[in-house]
């Protein structure tokens, strides 16, 4: 018998050995993969370059004591050891697994945030704020979970906890039913985007620039002045016009002229109607048509576009429009209407030869 059959604690000094041999390799080669991962990311992800940084920030975030954690789980399996304390070991492998599990998920929810708030800040710096409670409550609900595996390894039944954190949440949900409505309408707006900071939105017969989108209310500048705040809730379940999104304006209107003009003027006014707009610049005209015969006025129907959606290019160009139809109707005494009431005097000598 050698000296490296010696039993010792029931295992061979051999197996003891080859244990401990197990551990310094496992832990060795774990070590060397968290900093070749940590100095290559960058190279090897070649789809983007924030892919490889963010490999790098979960390399660099990999803790010693999981891998020691493991190694020493590794070389155990080696060795006869008793029941027990083999549970307690694959129990606090586990636990040093998910704690390094949380620590990634921690590292990957704060680069994601970081990343989209850089991308974001320029355009939509209001949603900047709810990103920040996503984050949150992201963080919340993963070591939550993290929480509740851990107790069950160490062999904490964890039904009895989830019930009652669900009866709390209950409770609790039910308490602050209206600001969680809030703050999930403003998840929604932040992931939907129905409308971004600067927009010109028209919400109900209110209207407004966007300034701010906040967890429970977003914050509109009225064009009078006033700050109209809305909560996140009222504003998604109401109709939304977001003029921001507009790429042109369609633009309607209506020309009365009198009913003494003469036919042959009649018709030649589609053509001064359609002269007029075209020769504006950024416009694109649609249609002129003689619409109808109203109660004092013969009406006709413009529609053109303007390929600005900015409503005071719009002014600019429809009242140069109307200078222009103005001066045309002018100079071939074109007479504009306005709404008149003609009385017809019959005299009684007439009314009683008309019986």
């Amino acid at each position: 018998m050698t000296w490296l059959e010696t039993s010792v604690g029931g295992n061979s000094l051999a197996r003891w050995m080859l244990a401990a041999g197990v551990v310094l390799v496992t832990c060795a080669a774990l070590l060397l993969v968290r900093r070749t991962v940590r100095r290559r990311a960058s190279r090897l992800l070649v789809a983007e370059a924030s892919a490889g940084q963010l490999v790098a920030a979960l390399a660099g975030s990999t803790r010693l004591l999981p891998i020691l954690l493991l190694s020493t789980y590794a070389g155990l399996l080696t060795l006869d050891v008793a029941p027990n304390f083999g549970r307690i070991a694959k129990a606090g492998a586990v636990i040093g697994l998910l704690a390094q599990s949380a620590v990634w998920g921690n590292e990957a929810i704060g680069f994601w945030v970081a990343r989209y708030r850089r991308d974001r800040l320029a355009t939509d710096s209001a949603s900047v704020t709810t990103l920040g409670a996503i984050g949150l409550l992201a963080r919340v609900a993963m070591w939550s979970i993290i929480v509740l595996l851990i107790l069950d390894n160490v062999g904490i039944r964890v039904t009895a906890i989830v019930a009652g954190l669900g009866i709390g949440g209950i409770a609790v949900a039910l308490a602050a039913q209206s600001v969680l409505a809030d703050l999930f309408a403003s998840l929604a707006i932040v992931m939907d985007k129905p409308f971004l900071v600067g927009d010109f939105i028209v919400v109900g017969d209110r209207m407004g620039v966007v300034e701010n989108v906040g967890l429970k209310t977003t914050r509109i500048r009225s064009l009078s002045g006033e700050q109209l705040i809305f909560s996140n809730t009222d504003i998604l379940q109401s109709r939304l016009q977001n003029y921001q999104r507009m790429e042109e304006r369609r633009v309607l209107f209506l020309v009365d002229v009198t009913y003494e003009t003469p036919a042959e003027q009649l018709e030649d006014i589609p053509r001064l109607l359609r002269e007029s707009v075209e020769r504006q610049d950024g416009t694109r005209f649609d249609r002129a048509h003689l619409a109808r015969f109203a109660s004092s006025a013969v009406q006709f129907e413009v529609v053109y576009f303007v390929l600005d959606p900015d409503y005071n290019r719009y002014m600019d160009i429809h009242e140069q429009i109307n200078f222009e139809i103005f001066r045309r109707f002018a100079e071939r005494r074109i007479d504009f209407a306005y709404p008149t009431t003609t009385v017809r005097l019959v005299p009684p000598a007439a009314m009683a030869g008309a019986r």
